[in-house]
């Protein structure tokens, strides 16, 4: 897994028009190829009387599966400036489908393909980019006297509370960088004169919009 990437917040539209064409831009999350094609496809339905539902896609830790389809235009001119950007932007995991409806004006090849990376990119922006850091989540259970001053200085602090369950005693859930697990925990310790219970959970991507 790796320790932090970017990839798009969730799924996303956008639309501009250049020389009375209509370019739509559907982003979404895709971690497999299976999520990406079934995602254009689903576009793809929707907008079945477009001129061209053109797409990209990023997927793996390494990048190992990328595709780009022109879906009827100029060889090179759709699929590969809108994957081109994605790299740019140095996403991962992530599935875009431009639809064009053409207005009457032909753009020609460098037309198209200023068009379909603006199109992505005014897209991407209007989506939302994550960060997803590896974490670890350190649970801290106390007790209820203990609530108000924990909650303040954690919500003060660099660390950010996944969960916050209410039971018999009250239970933090914290986001933790693996490093600083231990000086998290010393700082707990001495937080609550010893009187909470540390242990040290799942690690999970905390995301981070940027």
């Amino acid at each position: 897994m790796l320790p932090s990437y970017l990839t798009v917040k969730d799924y996303g539209e956008h639309e501009i028009v250049i020389e009375k064409s209509r370019f739509i831009a559907h982003i979404s999350r895709a971690e497999t190829e299976e999520e990406a094609i079934e995602f254009i496809q689903s576009i793809k339905k929707k907008h079945w009387n477009a001129t061209h539902n053109c797409s990209a896609y990023l997927i793996g830790e390494h990048d190992l599966i990328q595709k780009a389809n022109d879906d009827g235009e100029p060889s090179g001119t759709a699929g590969v400036p809108i994957l081109e950007v994605l790299k740019k932007r140095k996403l991962k995991d992530t599935v875009v489908v431009i639809t064009r409806y053409f207005g009457g004006i032909k753009l020609g090849a460098g037309g198209l393909i200023r068009a379909y990376g603006k199109s992505t990119s005014e897209g991407l922006n209007a989506t939302g980019i994550v960060e997803r850091k590896l974490m670890k989540v350190v649970h801290l259970k106390v007790d209820y006297t203990w609530l108000g001053k924990l909650e303040n200085e954690l919500r003060a602090s660099v660390y950010e509370i996944k969960e916050i369950h209410y039971l018999d005693a009250v239970e933090f859930e914290v986001y933790v960088e693996d490093g600083l697990v231990e000086s998290f925990n010393d700082w707990m310790v001495e937080m609550t004169n010893g009187q909470g219970k540390l242990s040290t959970g799942e690690t999970l991507y905390q995301e981070t919009l940027i």
